[in-house]
């Protein structure tokens, strides 16, 4: 399984231009593949006038049960093809052929799955015979040549009763070949792994328990709701605390409740932005991962489309994620050092790290059970054979995701994108101790933590070097370097100290206003976008395919400067939409239309990949490559992801959150937060102005205070 989505995309790229046609060694293997373009023909063909002693199934051996059921199911679709019965001929039409557009990278044809897979003859009473759907592997070139034609071999679908397996399959084109080429020899097999019937697979113990589960939370959720509206007088007071925790209506007040940011000056509404155009950027480019797995018909496009221009948003979608890590740390130290104030320096760490855990485990252990229980249940396909593709990854190692060391301790991720949770984990729970340094030695600590930005910059900078490590497209991330460098900790631990001392920079100057000249504001801009547009296009010139490689030197001060200016970018934009001069950067980022997408933006990281992997593997054609295709694409997945996590974030994060304001009583208010981040980086929860009424706490704070990336709550400080 492919870890990381952005090392699959890198990596697909990288094979993609490999196998990009060679004219010189075309000509032989086309010639070749164009004599099995009717191979489904070819098969009926040959089987039509064939009797059994011709089939050859047992090589001199003695044959099994399976081997004679095989033998007698195949007499049976012999006797019915020739005989035009329609269920033989529909066996025969289900099939695929070689595909068109070769030479333009498609290596697919899926035939017919669901004509296939819906066969079913009954010969007896005690006996049905049923159509089997496995893809036919063809390789298409040898040594040299296996580049010529794009892909290693073709995939093509193919049909045959459900008695015979692959290796029996194996055997009859064998014979087929011997035929066609007069030569026993061949290397096209059928993919056991990929076979498919209609028989339904019984559901396992956990997939019970997890229909169960997410039922048992919807039906409290149902009625909590149907007790609020119908036994409601009054929105906020009459209401019992578990009704008032599991209501539809109170959490879809708070979600599509917008406030107006200028009646609270410690608003920082530009955040509500940044996290959810972060967010989009993040799901818009996992949709060119999925296009990798895709069947498209022209593959070879990706070629060209890498050294786009466009094409660097998504090669370097990676900023968008540091976008979470820069705000996180910025949440983590101004709610908590505005705490500590009112506290007079007290720091609760364990009720720290609990409402934390309280509010991403949960959440992530439905989404393992969800990601690999229902996506099988709910979808299917040719190319959807066993369902999610980690999930053997989770089966062996779900336990290092809920502990948050996946990073570290696995090469195989349960969640592609659950790293990010294990990162923002880990330099959350180091937080205590920045906070406290903080408080009591101030500035000094602040000058320690900058240095600690360097050091952990010169870490990043050593590792690539001594490693020679590369992150271009064109070398393939030299090194396994997604994997080991991507994912590590001190990768994108500048972004999140940034943020913090930035934080506490927002919390020393609250309430100040910075008079600046017009030359400070453009200057400030004009740097801010500078560094924003050549952390992006930095490396436009050397990604072209014909461009002489950099050198290790120059990607590793490349990839670690732009770890230190793109959060600098952002503390300036930030600055300014505060301050008074963001500008149209100030109207768009600020805007309240952000703020319902931002309470849900947790969910939406969690769930959008369900929903990508759900539409992308669910296809029964080819598919198409193009940037109007996958912009179509994400916006149908983005709508789907937006329902979907509206209703799990109803019934499963709502709820929690409920819970999780009771653990501690206030007497007192408390700081709100809510900024753009995760229900996942929370340190305290919001303001609370009634102690006992949850659901107007719902509606007049933001919800949580978490501190980090995909969040839930607003930004109030």
């Amino acid at each position: 399984m492919v870890n990381v989505l952005g090392t699959l995309f890198v990596c697909g790229l990288v094979i993609v231009s490999a196998t990009e046609p060679k004219e010189q060694d075309v000509l032989q293997d086309y010639q070749r593949l164009m004599g099995l373009r009717s191979l489904g023909v070819e098969f009926a063909e040959h089987f039509r006038n064939e009797s059994l002693t011709d089939l050859d199934l047992f090589n001199s051996r003695i044959p099994s049960q399976e081997d004679l059921l095989c033998l007698a199911d195949m007499a049976q679709f012999m006797q019915a093809l020739t005989g035009g019965q329609l269920w033989a001929l529909k066996m025969i039409d289900a099939w695929g052929s070689i595909p068109s557009g070769l030479l333009y990278g498609n290596s697919f044809h899926l035939g017919n799955f669901d004509e296939c897979v819906k066969i079913s003859k009954q010969i007896t009473q005690a006996h049905t015979i049923r159509g089997k759907y496995c893809f036919l592997i063809v390789p298409i070139g040898t040594t040299n040549q296996l580049t010529a034609l794009g892909s290693t071999s073709l995939r093509i679908g193919s049909c045959f009763p459900a008695s015979c397996s692959a290796a029996h399959m194996d055997t009859f084109v064998g014979q087929l070949m011997q035929q066609l080429f007069n030569s026993s020899s061949t290397s096209i097999k059928f993919s056991e792994t990929s076979c498919q019937t209609n028989e339904s697979i019984p559901w396992d113990g956990m997939t019970i328990f997890t229909v169960v589960l997410l039922g048992l939370m919807g039906s409290g959720v149902a009625l909590c709701t149907l007790y609020d509206y119908f036994c409601s007088k009054d929105k906020s007071e009459g209401l019992p605390t578990v009704v008032k925790i599991f209501s539809a209506r109170a959490s879809s007040r708070a979600i599509f409740r917008v406030v107006d940011s200028k009646s609270n000056p410690n608003v920082i509404s530009c955040l509500h932005g940044i996290r959810c155009v972060s967010l989009i950027w993040v799901i818009f480019s996992h949709e060119y991962v999925y296009s990798l797995i895709s069947p498209n018909i022209n593959t070879f496009k990706m070629v060209s489309w890498a050294v786009q221009p466009f094409s660097s948003f998504i090669v370097h979608g990676f900023f968008s994620v540091d976008s979470f890590f820069f705000i996180g740390g910025l949440l983590v130290a101004m709610v908590a050092l505005r705490s500590m104030d009112k506290s007079k320096g007290k720091l609760n760490v364990p009720l720290m790290y609990l409402h934390r855990f309280i509010r991403i485990i949960p959440i992530l252990a439905v989404a393992i059970l969800v990601y690999i229980k229902l996506m099988p249940v709910i979808s299917g396909g040719p190319i959807f054979k066993g369902g999610f593709h980690g999930k053997a990854a989770c089966e062996k190692g779900w336990f290092w995701t809920l502990l948050f060391i996946q990073n570290y301790a696995t090469t195989n991720i349960c969640l592609d994108h659950s790293w990010y949770l294990a990162v923002d984990m880990q330099l959350y729970l180091i937080s205590p101790l920045l906070l406290i340094a903080l408080y009591k030695w101030g500035k000094k600590a602040a000058a320690g933590i900058a240095v600690l930005v360097l050091l952990v910059s010169s870490c990043l900078f050593a590792t690539m070097m001594v490693n020679n490590y590369s992150m271009l497209i064109k070398n393939g991330m030299k090194g396994n370097a997604g994997q080991k460098l991507y994912l590590a900790t001190h990768t994108h631990a500048a972004p999140w100290l940034i943020g913090f001392l930035f934080g506490y920079f927002l919390h020393l100057n609250r309430g100040k206003k910075f008079q600046l000249s017009q030359i400070a504001v453009w200057s400030g801009w004009v740097l801010s976008l500078a560094m924003v547009f050549t952390s992006i296009f930095a490396l436009y010139p050397a990604a072209q395919w014909s461009a002489p490689p950099l050198s290790t030197l120059e990607e590793s001060f490349y990839y670690t400067l732009t770890r230190v200016a793109w959060p600098l970018a952002l503390c300036w934009i930030v600055f300014a939409c505060m301050q008074g001069y963001g500008g149209l950067a100030d109207s768009f980022l600020s805007s309240p239309l952000w703020q319902p997408l931002s309470r849900l933006s947790y969910s939406v990281y969690i769930w959008h990949l369900f929903i990508q992997e759900v539409n992308s593997r669910n296809v029964r054609t080819n598919t198409y490559f193009s940037n109007y295709n996958l912009m179509l694409n994400f916006w149908c997945d983005f709508g789907f992801t937006l329902l979907m996590s509206y209703v799990l974030y109803i019934i499963i994060e709502a709820p929690l959150a409920g819970f999780d304001s009771l653990l501690v009583p206030r007497a007192k208010t408390v700081v709100q937060t809510s900024a753009a981040i995760e229900p996942k980086e929370a340190l305290v929860d919001v303001h609370q102005k009634q102690l006992n009424a949850i659901e107007t706490r719902k509606q007049e704070e933001p919800e949580v205070t978490e501190v980090n990336a995909p969040s839930v709550d607003t930004a109030q400080l």
